[in-house]
């Protein structure tokens, strides 16, 4: 036994990126799902075919078919798969040894409001699974998304997705304007619009959104479509504390209507719906896999939005 584990051609991880490519007849869309790229999934399959001496594909330019080696290891190797994986379902029904842990990461720039709906659901469906959970930026979400980190990121969605990602769910999140209690910026019952707010908006002090972020590089670029070109005079990551700064008499925003949520006494600041109103796209993000844990696909399908 010892010296067949000494000289075996592959493990369990590398079978089943191999039946991935078969599957899919393509070193790329298997690497997506793998959460890899298309060179590293090529450097593992080539690496088993090595070891084992002998090609289990066929490449063309147009798809990458199994050899009658590669057939065979196929068929033989599925019921070994199989037993592997329900083997270790049923070592964590029956034993729980080690407690899961669902990793997430929530935005800076998402307001402390939207967490209820993010976990309620979910600890209440899966109160034993641990959730840890991290504020980060939007950039560090996706990168430790792809370096296999977190399993899950909450977050202002940048234009392109890396494509060992996805995006499971989307949803609006619309802004207000906000300016301190005693300001003498007018207000109505109804939405205002922005023009006949603009010369008034542009005298004001502001306090936006980082515009090195997702949410700051679009709330930018879309005052510039709106006619108002605004120079804040300080940039944070957190609405929170842009909110709380707005509250002292310190400047107005722009902020998702959401974080104000938290902010029950309406006196602490004058909120105030535009036409047109800036909205973004908050979306869940978690990486191409051909199938997602328990915990995960629970998380995703308890979000409130």
């Amino acid at each position: 036994m010892s010296d067949f584990l000494a000289t075996v051609p592959f493990d369990l991880y590398e079978l089943g990126l191999f039946h991935l490519v078969a599957e899919e007849g393509s070193f790329t869309r298997a690497g997506q799902k793998a959460g890899l790229t298309q060179s590293a999934m090529t450097r593992q399959i080539r690496g088993v075919e090595d070891q084992l001496g002998v090609a289990l594909f066929e490449r063309t330019t147009r798809r990458v078919g199994l050899t009658p080696a590669g057939r065979l290891l196929y068929e033989k190797s599925k019921p070994i798969l199989a037993a592997a994986e329900a083997t270790l379902q049923q070592l964590q029904q029956d034993f729980a040894l080690i407690p899961q842990t669902l990793r997430v990461a929530v935005d800076r720039s998402i307001g402390l409001a939207c967490f209820p709906g993010f976990f309620f659901a979910f600890r209440k469906r899966m109160p034993a699974v641990q959730l840890h959970v991290q504020q980060l930026g939007g950039d560090e979400i996706i990168g430790a998304l792809e370096a296999k980190t977190l399993d899950v990121g909450l977050l202002a969605i940048p234009p392109r997705l890396h494509g060992t990602l996805t995006a499971t769910h989307r949803f609006a999140d619309e802004f207000v304007v906000i300016a301190p209690p005693d300001t003498e910026l007018t207000s109505a019952s109804g939405p205002i619009p922005l023009r006949t707010l603009r010369k008034r908006l542009a005298a004001e002090r502001w306090l936006l959104i980082d515009r090195r972020g997702t949410t700051g590089t679009k709330l930018h670029a879309w005052l510039r479509t709106q006619g108002l070109e605004i120079s804040p005079a300080i940039e944070l990551d957190s609405f929170e504390v842009i909110v709380n700064l707005v509250a002292l008499g310190l400047g107005c925003s722009f902020v998702p209507q959401r974080v104000l949520a938290l902010y029950g006494e309406r006196r602490k600041v004058r909120r105030i719906a535009t036409h047109p109103r800036f909205s973004r796209e908050l979306a869940v993000v978690v990486r191409k896999n051909r199938k997602q844990p328990e915990p995960l696909a629970t998380f995703i399908e308890s979000i409130l939005f």
